[in-house]
């Protein structure tokens, strides 16, 4: 099949390769392959693809250099696809500009799922004035949030925790990334203090908050928002 998207599979492994081009040409995906840092790097000044699976542990270098590279001159989705179970490396691949990541061994279907989130066009390309995220309408200008005819009271800062998730619909956002943008640099570190704003939010957003659907918890990385269809004034 050819005309769909365009995929390329990092990975030194020849059988995932081998599964992974197999599952994704009959998906109707076209695909390309590196076997480590310096063929990704070939293939990539060839010419861009749609999206990147990348494996970090690569024979001559670190998955992440190619993270770097690629962040330096290309928004290119990148999905981290790793047997490394760290938090760290996870946390470090996502804070380097990875969109995503799922962990050897992995369901395909988990991984189709990822690539489709990855492949939405991209919220900045066109502004917008109100966002669709799960039953939830977020008004930007007017920094109103509903729930049908519900009009759901945010404080200023969990109307830009709830921004940032409904931007990034079906993403992980690491602790970082999330502190940095609403409260800045200083306090990237502040964990404790966001787990405190997250929960406060669940209680005013989701249906039930002890078994939340709409921000989810990715332990000692960070929350993933569902992913939602957005509404345009």
């Amino acid at each position: 099949m050819s005309g769909g998207p365009r995929i390329l599979i990092v990975d030194d492994e020849a059988q995932i390769q081998r599964f992974l081009v197999h599952a994704l040409t009959a998906t109707g995906y076209e695909t390309e392959t590196a076997g480590s840092a310096a063929e990704a790097r070939a293939s990539l000044a060839r010419g861009q693809p749609d999206l990147v699976i990348l494996d970090i542990g690569l024979p001559d270098a670190d998955g992440k250099t190619v993270i770097e590279a690629l962040r330096a001159r290309s928004d290119v989705p990148i999905i981290v696809l790793s047997a490394r179970d760290q938090e760290m490396e996870k946390i470090l691949a996502l804070d380097l500009g990875a969109d995503d990541f799922v962990a050897k061994p992995f369901a395909i279907g988990e991984l189709l799922a990822r690539i489709r989130v990855c492949l939405r066009p991209r919220r900045d390309e066109a502004p917008l004035t109100r966002i669709g995220f799960g039953p939830l309408e977020i008004d930007l200008a007017a920094h109103r949030v509903r729930r049908g005819a519900e009009v759901i009271h945010l404080t200023p800062k969990e109307f830009e925790l709830l921004r940032a998730f409904a931007e990034a619909p079906g993403r992980v956002l690491t602790h970082r990334q999330l502190l940095t943008r609403i409260w800045g640099p200083a306090h990237a570190e502040d964990v404790p203090y966001l787990r405190v704003f997250i929960g406060q939010l669940r209680q005013k957003i989701e249906a039930d908050p002890g078994h939340p659907r709409l921000i989810q918890t990715e332990p000692g990385i960070g929350y993933r928002g569902m992913a939602a269809l957005d509404g345009r004034a």
